[in-house]
């Protein structure tokens, strides 16, 4: 069987350092004895610097120490011997000093071997090798004389050297040369051109040479190149023929793509398993060919594949075997298309299936080693025991060879040796040592006792148990020491005895036991595992556009375990925060104060905790107004219109929505900016309509999100030629002011709409409807014109027209305006009025005659007043007169808010613009009788017991014959409930009332009303009690809502509870018991029984309980002495008529009757509910 226990910590990755520890299958505790094991190794190919020692890393384990000792070229290298040679103490690490030696007599093939008495193990075959760097070669470079257009390839040829140097082309300044789609350089160094331009022409072409151990460069001597176009070949060619190689090939003109990397339509190439596979394809061509790539029958491998040297090369890494098959390379212009397959070969060196691992075995166990590799060719495997041929090794019956299997069967102690897997083929080697340790020892479980392992919810959880013994111990786990772990769902115990648990929660928390066993023994170990709650990111920053010069604030909220210390960091563009003042780090926030434009960016919140962390990310956008636009230019000027261009300035990341164009007109406004239109923000041109007769200069303003960039610097000045006016003044009025004229006005032309100079206006007016020639009149610099000797208001039509130095403006439109108003002649007849109610009247009349008017009718005045009151004997003062308007012809009109019962006079005026005319004859009517207002006042003067006393006045208006008064009341309770309502009523001249047999100490509520034959008017409200205070109480006080009064009720009755419960214990300690009794036990000699009869005690019985209940008597003379006996109840009354029941309770004045006990049949009476005894005082 396998007897693999345990794989060394981070064993994936040490197998991938240059200086590589052997793999190590198992860990055996140092403390026992074991054969060596390889643990450090220089690689197979060793480059050394000759100006540095040669160092060759030999470093093992085992129990005793191992001892070492090399090999060189086969043969045994003696350390001793070589003074230049050191192997470090403890090890069998090589330290060659060659700083005065040859290096080259250190080169070879070095082999390194650890031995103990346990068996031997060996070192891959090391082969050291001097670095070099040759010099180039002397060589003399032709100039070069080329037709432009054709096709080029400089030569690199660099010296061999170890490991290959780095190739790249420069000129003599030492700047590496431009490569392009046309020029590039080829994986071997050379320079081609896949067609030249002029522009190729130099005398500095050098190749160099760089060698990466040595850190040393050489230098190829200059190439010239000289590139020609067929007039300068033909003149210059006698001159060139002997001193050059003239490279004619075809024209210059344009032609199809051709291959000059690689040769022919096909090509092989082999790469080896795991390494990149590097194919380049160059093609000349006249326009420059475009590459493209495929593979034949297949997709290339997107993850692994790159493209380079645009495009002429293709890269794809860790090479498998499905990677061969034959690729395409197509190279295209626009005159054709040209192909090359190159078929591509996959060999690997040998590689691992299933390397050898270490085998620990108890005597008598079996085991098996295993040496699985795999590789093209087929790799050859060979082993050995202790660094000799397994067939050259002493016979061992236990061991048995098959191909890759060796098998141990029924080991014997003292058969521990070290195993060697050696597998070879054309391409390279693998070796792996492998000790077999023969041993009987009991369980032990390295890792440490109570470890305590931290997770986060939802992920794994790795619990260790890493242990050793021989036989191999069997792993088991226990949580909380009781609960056994079965390797099933959530659980899985790995091979190595580690537990794993794949989404551990917090109910996974707690103590874990390992127990390791063997037939030796059994050793246990505790772990702890503590599962946390995740970081998470709450409230994460949002994206954020801030205009520069605010500040601008990321919010990011987390929750995590509190158990766990949480570190927030904040960066910027995945990298520090800038040092700034600006930024400040908050507990969940990040403030960054006055924001300039490098302050943009994506900023990341990040949440780390020991266990774990959580991020989020935004962007911060910085907006600002737009800069503003420049290089104004005018074009395509004409006499009405121009087009204006600019340049846009920085959006600064908030894009333009449109532009604003403004003039300036330099002749009659200099120094203002008007307006003149606006374009799309997208717009770089507008095309603007001009007016004659202004000096213009122009300024463009943008506007974005955040506002108006400033304006622009102004364009050049732009003047107009003056024309005739455009328009005319508008807003043209015709008013009289007075009668006899007519006032024409209008709104003038500014300097900017007059289009030229000489502005005037040609006013022209005519009575309407009469025909007559047009009277006319031009002004300059005025706004209006008056027109007099004209008819009252009568219409006119009116034109105004502007004219300048350079013609009349359009014809203009005609406007109806009326001469002056005058006051009205005539007033309006058959004035009439009808009474609709005590309040309301309605005026009529007849219209005044349009031409009596004089003037625009603005409708009717109606003046009233009311003269006197019709109950009144002598005219009172006449009150103020009153005036209601109605507007337009109008013929009636309605006049509210009238007093009932009086005598109004009225006239009525017709009303122009002008002011009124003369008033109608005056009009009388009467208003009938109407309700009066509520009385005057109510009051309460006298408070009785049960009686009260009203006194009111009469109502300011009567509104009529004052019929009487009505008073209503009813009473108010507590709770504000009214009681029903009680009605009186009385004649007019009485004001007072005394209501008798009124209810104590209540509230009432009384509305009084006077009336007439029209019916009551409002009421006057009024409260009042009949308690002797003479203010108006709100409301009754009900003593037994008082929280006072409750708390005093409440003590009370548990007191009288505490005493019925002391009384009844008393009561039933004895059941039946003669008061004699008692009496003779207290040995008193002054206590005498009584009879009932004549007030004395009898015997007391139980049987008395069923018996009506009798008051509790008292002596003839009214009174019992305190000191004749100790047991009376008496004493706790309040007086000698207090009465008591047969058990004691007190039943005195306040329950008014005798109670009877209706309860027969019981042996004792019950003790009396202590609610009834607190009703008792309520």
């Amino acid at each position: 069987m396998d007897g693999n226990r345990k794989w060394v910590p981070g064993f994936e990755a040490v197998l991938l350092i240059l200086l590589s520890h052997t793999a190590v299958a198992l860990e055996v505790p140092l403390d026992l004895p074991q054969p060596p094991t390889i643990t450090l190794q220089s690689p197979k190919d060793y480059i050394f610097d000759p100006r540095e020692n040669i160092v060759i890393h030999c470093e093992a384990k085992g129990k005793p120490q191992p001892s070492f000792s090399w090999t060189r070229n086969g043969s045994h290298f003696d350390v001793e011997k070589d003074s230049k040679v050191l192997m470090k103490p403890g090890s069998g690490t090589l330290v060659i000093d060659i700083s005065q030696e040859k290096a080259e007599a250190y080169e070879g093939t070095y082999q390194c071997t650890a031995h103990n008495e346990h068996g031997t193990a060996v070192s891959n075959n090391i082969i050291i090798r001097q670095s070099r760097s040759p010099l180039w070669s002397k060589e003399r470079n032709e100039a070069i004389v080329v037709q432009m257009g054709v096709s080029l390839v400089l030569q690199c040829r660099p010296p061999a050297g170890l490991p290959p140097p780095v190739i790249f082309w420069m000129d003599n300044n030492f700047q590496r040369l431009p490569l392009d789609k046309r020029v590039s350089q080829a994986l071997n160094g050379d320079l081609y051109f896949s067609n030249v331009l002029p522009e190729d022409t130099r005398s500095d072409y050098i190749c160099y040479a760089r060698f990466p151990h040595t850190q040393t460069i050489q230098q190829k001597q200059p190439i010239s190149v000289t590139v020609l176009d067929m007039e300068t070949i033909n003149a210059t060619v006698a001159a060139l023929y002997n001193i050059t190689d003239f490279y004619s090939g075809s024209p210059e003109g344009e032609r199809r793509p051709g291959f000059m990397l690689p040769l022919g339509t096909t090509s092989t190439q082999m790469v080896l398993r795991g390494e990149t596979l590097e194919l380049e394809c160059i093609a000349d061509g006249l326009p420059t060919p475009d590459i493209s790539w495929q593979k034949d029958g297949g997709e290339l491998p997107s993850s692994r594949t790159s493209f380079h040297n645009f495009k002429k090369t293709l890269k794809i890494s860790d090479v498998n075997e499905a990677d061969g098959g034959a690729y395409r390379c197509t190279a295209t212009n626009n005159l054709g298309t040209v192909h090359h397959i190159i078929k591509v070969t996959v060999n690997a060196a040998p590689f691992w299936v299933s390397a050898p691992r270490n085998l620990i075995l108890a005597p008598n166990e079996t085991g098996i080693l295993t040496c699985r590799v795999s590789g093209e060719p087929k790799p050859q495997i060979s082993w050995f025991v202790n660094g000799v041929p397994i067939e050259n090794a002493p016979e061992d019956h236990s061991r048995k060879v098959d191909d890759d299997t060796v098998i141990l069967s029924s080991v014997q102690s003292g058969s521990s040796a070290v195993y060697q897997c050696n597998a070879s083929n054309a391409f390279g080697y693998l070796m792996a040592n492998a000790f077999v340790s023969v041993l009987a020892e009991p369980p032990r479980v390295l890792t440490p006792p109570n470890r305590v392992y931290q997770v986060i919810t939802n992920s794994p959880a790795l619990l260790h148990c890493a242990s050793f013994g021989s036989p191999i111990p069997t792993i088991t786990w226990f949580k909380d020491s009781q609960i056994s772990i079965k390797n099933s769902d959530p659980y899985v115990i790995h091979e190595d005895g580690t537990l794993e648990i794949h989404v551990a929660q917090p109910l996974n928390s707690g103590k874990y036991t390992c127990i390791a066993t063997n037939n030796l023994g059994i050793k246990e170990n505790h772990v702890f595992l503590e599962v946390k709650e995740p970081t998470r990111i709450l409230k994460q920053p949002e994206y954020k556009v801030v205009q520069r010069g605010l500040s601008a604030v990321f919010e990011c909220k987390v929750k995590h375990d509190p158990s766990l210390v949480p570190t927030m960091t904040w960066l910027k563009d995945k990298g520090e925060l800038p040092d700034d003042e600006r930024f400040e780090v908050d507990t969940d926030s990040l403030i960054i104060k006055d924001v300039t434009d490098e302050d943009e960016g994506t900023y990341t919140c990040i949440m780390n905790t020991t266990l774990d962390q959580d991020s989020a990310s935004a962007m911060l956008t910085v907006v600002e107004k737009p800069d503003s636009p420049a290089d104004l230019e005018l074009t395509d000027q004409t006499e009405r219109t121009v087009q204006l261009t600019w340049t846009p300035g920085d959006e600064h990341n908030s894009p333009t929505q449109k532009f604003l164009i403004q003039y300036e007109d330099l002749l009659h406004e200099p120094g203002v900016w008007i307006n003149l239109t606006e374009v799309a923000g997208t717009s770089t041109t507008a095309q603007l309509n001009l007016s004659p007769y202004v000096y213009y200069s122009f300024r463009v303003r943008a506007l974005n999100n955040v506002g108006y960039s400033e304006p622009s610097q102004p364009s050049r000045q732009y003047r107009t030629n003056p024309a005739a006016p455009d328009e005319n003044p508008s807003d043209v009025h015709g008013v009289g002011l007075e009668p006899g004229n007519l006032v024409i006005s209008w709104t003038p032309l500014t300097g900017f709409q007059s289009n030229g100079p000489g502005l005037e206006y040609k006013v022209q007016w005519r009575q309407k409807d009469i025909e007559e020639n047009w009277s006319s009149k031009n002004v300059a610099n005025v706004s209006q014109f008056v027109v007099s000797g004209t008819p009252t208001y009568v219409p006119y039509e009116i034109k105004v027209q502007a004219l300048n130095d350079y013609g009349s403006g359009p014809d203009p439109e005609v406007v109806i305006g009326y001469s002056g108003e005058d006051l009205p002649l005539s007033a309006p007849d058959s004035v009439r009025v009808m009474v609709h109610s005590s309040t309301l009247a309605e005026v009529h009349w007849e219209p005044v005659a349009f031409p009596s008017v004089r003037g625009k009718l603005q409708g009717y005045k109606v003046y009233y007043c009311r003269e006197r009151g019709l109950q009144e004997t002598e005219k009172e003062t006449k009150q103020e007169e009153q005036v209601l308007s109605f507007s337009g012809n109008r013929s009636e009109g309605r006049l509210p808010g009238l007093q009932p019962y009086s005598v109004y006079s009225l006239f009525v005026k017709v009303l122009n613009s002008k002011g009124e005319g003369p008033p109608s004859p005056s009009k009388t009517f009467e208003t009938p009788e109407g309700v009066p207002e509520q009385p005057s006042f109510l009051n309460v003067v006298n408070h009785g017991m049960d009686s009260l006393t009203l006194e009111w006045g009469p109502p300011t208006n009567n509104n009529g014959r004052l019929a009487g008064y009505t008073l209503k009341y009813q009473p108010v309770n507590y709770t504000s409930e009214l009681g029903p309502v009680k009605v009186m009523t009385f004649l007019a001249n009485e004001t007072t009332i005394t209501l008798g047999n009124l209810n104590a100490s209540m509230l009432y509520k009384f509305y009084l009303s006077a009336r007439t034959i029209k019916g009551p008017g409002p009421d006057i409200t009024q409260e009042a009690s009949t308690a002797m205070d003479t203010t108006v109480p709100s409301r009754q006080v009900d003593i037994a809502t008082q929280g006072w009064f409750i708390g005093l009720m409440c003590a009370i009755a548990l007191l009288i509870l505490v005493l019925l419960i002391v009384c009844f214990i008393k009561r039933n300690k004895g059941g039946k018991y003669p008061v004699k009794e008692k009496e003779d036990a207290h040995q008193d000699p002054e206590i005498q029984p009584m009879k009932e009869d004549d007030g004395t005690f009898g015997e007391y019985s139980d049987t008395e309980d069923h018996k009506p209940l009798k008051g509790s008597r008292t002596p003839s003379n009214g009174t019992v002495r305190r000191d004749e006996s100790d047991d009376s109840l008496v004493d706790y009354g309040e007086g000698g008529d207090g009465q008591f029941n047969e058990d004691g309770s007190f039943i005195g004045q306040y329950s008014g009757k005798k109670e009877k006990d209706t309860h027969e049949g019981n042996e004792s009476s019950e003790a009396p509910s202590p609610v009834n005894a607190m009703n008792s005082f309520v």
